[in-house]
């Protein structure tokens, strides 16, 4: 089942929030700011081991201080037009994302953010599509998937791809 809800991430209760990060993988603005912010600095520590992630992939990592136990961190593109791969590379995090979680068997409920679409300047009209494809084509291997908008008009984005009243 796949669900939006207009909410702050670091507050969902969840077996695993996706972050949208940096390939630093060190923290930085937006939701990957606040999930650092929210795991503490633990979850820094973790990441020290990787010294970077490609575009397109993610990395897993313990929740720490959050309410859900893992986080995965999933590398979306910059947008530059929509003539550099944008879309395969956003499709790829969804799906990478996705198989970080499928490899540990106590993941039951994920949420992910619009990956992408806040500093890195994916339009959201185009971006909604894309991750809604991915999460419908792993919907039956979650008892849920959350779309977690940070505002109310990306949440009506993905309930009018979603088809349901926002």
């Amino acid at each position: 089942m796949i669900t939006v809800v207009t909410a702050d991430i670091t507050t969902l209760e969840v077996d695993a929030i996706v972050n949208a990060a940096s390939q630093a993988l060190r923290g930085g603005g937006g939701v990957d700011g606040a999930i650092h912010r929210a795991a503490g600095p633990q979850l820094l520590q973790e990441l020290l081991q990787y010294p970077s992630c490609p575009t397109g992939s993610a990395v897993i990592t313990k929740g720490y201080r959050l309410p859900a136990r893992y986080v995965i961190h999933a590398v979306g593109p910059v947008w530059r037009g929509g003539a550099f791969g944008e879309s395969r590379l956003l499709h790829s995090a969804y799906e990478d994302a996705f198989a970080r979680a499928e490899e540990r068997s106590d993941i039951h409920t994920i949420a992910f953010p619009a990956i992408s679409t806040g500093v890195y300047g994916y339009p959201k009209v185009d971006a909604a599509p894309i991750a809604l494809g991915v999460m419908r084509r792993h919907e039956s291997r979650f008892r849920e998937i959350i779309a977690c908008m940070y505002d109310a008009d990306s949440a009506a984005i993905y309930h009018r791809f979603l088809g349901v009243p926002s």
